[in-house]
């Protein structure tokens, strides 16, 4: 394929994405093992667990529509801080017009802070938004479990992590949930749901009737490691750190990703997000080429300095230091590099990601192919216009995938061995939106 028919998007093609996109939005809604007559459990008390910028931001979509909302917290600092913030950001969209003063107060008066688990003992959904740790999200479940009236939702918002183990951790499996909200929690319309082994059939209808009514879109998923969204991602964050030290710059990746769509590359994402995000000083050994930015206080847009330099307005421009990095990394890896061009770029970052979703697919993680598209549209800023991954995968032609990833397989590994499901696909001329 050339350049051309990768990038380029005809407006008919522009058209049948949108209107795919519609259509998936609607079908999500619908799970085709839960009647539209399932129970629903009464919702009128929110509590969220963690009062951090996604604690925050989840208990900002409750009060939005007038559900009251305690929130909790270990230290009281950190509750003011966290209360603090959630006033400033309604008062900022009041400075904006949005909405008036009084609004904002009437929000607010919603809000109780408290230092005691006790305090949550009437909620009738509960969600944890503490630190990413399996043994601190159990510990923090059984409290709850011994304290929380019965027939209240418990939900976890992780985003990696093993829910079914989580719900070890309580008397009452069948009512944890994971309520996957993307950051920022009050802004994103993506909320992953996501289903484990005993979660009820009504707490997940109650689930995702309440993510309609807090403005989400929602997209029931499997228990897998990252889900689906983040576990797609992890494929295009692998080839990405691989191309570096190919023969690629960070900014030739976001480069060709930004013309593809998406509103930036995986670089100047990780800029933004902070690159000590999950990183250790005291561990780190420089093994990456992030552990070795990171050790030179280059963490980031916050630092003004990451993968890219950045000026007193946070604009980036390519950093002659990284290039330096990278070239010297490469040379000790033994790696020869050579010229990538933006095809190999784009193929590699986006064709595993079609293949990952044909995995998720074959595992019953994701009800639809449709749904994939909607996780990545409304989560990962997937271009509307391009359908979501498995759409696009359809547009390219699976055919067309399945040979580059066995081409790629050949001369780079099993990180591109084919799904099963691709290989079935293009053996019985169907489409990925056929599943």
């Amino acid at each position: 394929m050339s350049t051309f028919d990768l990038f380029h998007v005809s407006d008919d093609e522009r058209a049948r994405a949108a209107a795919h996109a519609r259509m998936a939005a609607a079908q999500a809604a619908h799970i085709p093992d839960i009647p539209a007559d399932t129970p629903l459990r009464p919702v009128q008390r929110v509590a969220v667990i963690g009062a951090g910028t996604m604690g925050g931001g989840i208990a900002m979509n409750f009060l939005n529509v007038g559900l009251p909302v305690t929130i909790v917290e270990t230290k009281q600092e950190a509750l003011d801080r966290g209360i603090a913030t959630i006033r400033k950001n309604y008062e900022n969209s009041a400075k904006k017009g949005r909405f008036s003063m009084e609004e904002v107060e009437k929000r607010m008066g919603l809000l109780k802070g408290s230092l005691e688990m006790e305090a949550l003992a009437d909620s009738d959904l509960v969600i944890e938004a503490v630190f990413e740790n399996m043994d601190v999200k159990k510990q923090v479940f059984s409290k709850l479990d011994a304290i929380v009236k019965q027939g209240a939702i418990l939900a976890t918002n992780t985003s990696a992590l093993n829910i079914d183990e989580i719900a070890t951790a309580v008397k009452r499996p069948e009512a944890v949930i994971g309520l996957h909200f993307f950051s920022p929690a009050n802004v994103m319309r993506l909320l992953e749901v996501v289903r484990a082994d005993k979660t009820s059939k009504p707490v997940i209808a109650t689930s995702m009737q309440l993510a309609k009514k807090i403005g989400k879109i929602a997209a029931l998923v499997g228990v897998c490691p990252g889900f689906v969204g983040n576990r797609i991602l992890a494929q295009r964050q692998r080839e990405a750190q691989k191309l570096i030290l190919e023969g690629a710059m960070p900014w030739d990746v976001d480069r060709v990703l930004y013309d593809f769509g998406l509103p930036m590359g995986p670089f100047a994402m990780s800029d933004l997000a902070g690159l000590d995000i999950g990183w250790s000083k005291e561990k780190s050994q420089g093994a990456t080429i992030r552990d070795v930015l990171c050790e030179m206080d280059r963490r980031g847009q916050k630092t003004g300095a990451g993968f890219y330099d950045y000026d007193e307005n946070r604009n980036a421009k390519p950093s002659p230091v990284v290039e330096k990095i990278i070239l010297d990394f490469a040379q000790k890896k033994g790696i020869n590099r050579r010229k990538i061009s933006d095809d190999e770029i784009l193929e590699r970052c986006i064709y595993p990601m079609i293949n990952e979703g044909a995995k998720i697919l074959e595992e019953g993680k994701a009800i639809r192919a449709s749904d994939i598209d909607i996780v990545w549209i409304n989560g990962y800023g997937f271009p509307v216009y391009r359908g979501g991954p498995m759409f696009y995968g359809d547009t390219v032609g699976a055919d067309k995938v399945l040979a580059k990833m066995k081409e790629f397989q050949a001369t780079m590994g099993d990180d591109f061995k084919p799904a099963a499901l691709l290989e079935k696909i293009v053996a019985e001329g169907k489409k990925f939106s056929d599943f």
